[in-house]
């Protein structure tokens, strides 16, 4: 029987802990508990997610801030029916109930932001930048930019599907599942030359 104390304490890759993904403004102001149904899998799956797409964004860019991480099904139901920007259970783009599926349907994600591109969007950076670089470098599957700190939906799967939507200008869908990039590979590249060496940080 897992305790939050001991599960939060879990170490899911290098740089993260599941605590670094409990906290919820849900629980905090209207009490709903956040706590899943099947730990092991929230895990399994937190780790894949904390491996593959957050460590190398750690190691690239600096501290990643975590806006909103793990919800427990219960919690996450409660956000969508209070219209508190959950989407419902269901929804195959529901990224944050890490326990939903296993194998082939495996899901995780969190809604992030990278403080050195925002401090860079508020001067004017486009989004899209920083989108082909995650494009390029990571094995995502879903990506959705919001307006606020250029924080965006950054979506493990065990089947990636590859997409890259945006609710900043230009609005919509940037890449779709099965489409090749419309802008080639050495003008992406053009877009973030300035960006830190992939994986440049180093650490004792």
């Amino acid at each position: 029987m897992w305790s939050l104390e001991t599960f939060g304490r879990q170490r899911l890759s290098k740089h993260f802990f599941m605590r670094d993904f409990m906290y919820s403004e849900i629980n905090g102001f209207h009490g709903v508990p956040n706590v899943p149904e099947t730990p092991d899998l929230v895990l399994e799956n937190g780790r894949a997610f904390c491996t593959e797409l957050l460590d190398p964004l750690e190691e690239t860019f600096g501290r990643v801030a975590v806006r909103s991480g793990y919800r427990a099904p219960d919690l996450n139901r409660y956000g969508n029916e209070n219209k508190l920007n959950c989407a419902r259970n269901g929804n195959p783009l529901e990224c944050h109930i890490w326990d939903r599926a296993a194998g082939a349907e495996a899901i995780a994600g969190a809604s992030i932001v990278i403080p050195w591109f925002a401090d860079r969007y508020a001067d004017g950076r486009d989004w899209r930048d920083l989108a082909w670089w995650i494009h390029d470098h990571l094995p995502y599957s879903d990506i959705w930019f919001f307006p606020k700190l250029a924080a965006f939906n950054l979506v493990w799967r065990a089947s990636p599907l590859r997409t890259i939507s945006s609710y900043i200008a230009p609005r919509g869908t940037l890449l779709r599942t099965g489409v090749e990039p419309d802008v080639p590979l050495c003008q992406r590249q053009a877009l973030y030359a300035d960006f830190p060496p992939f994986r440049g940080i180093r650490y004792p």
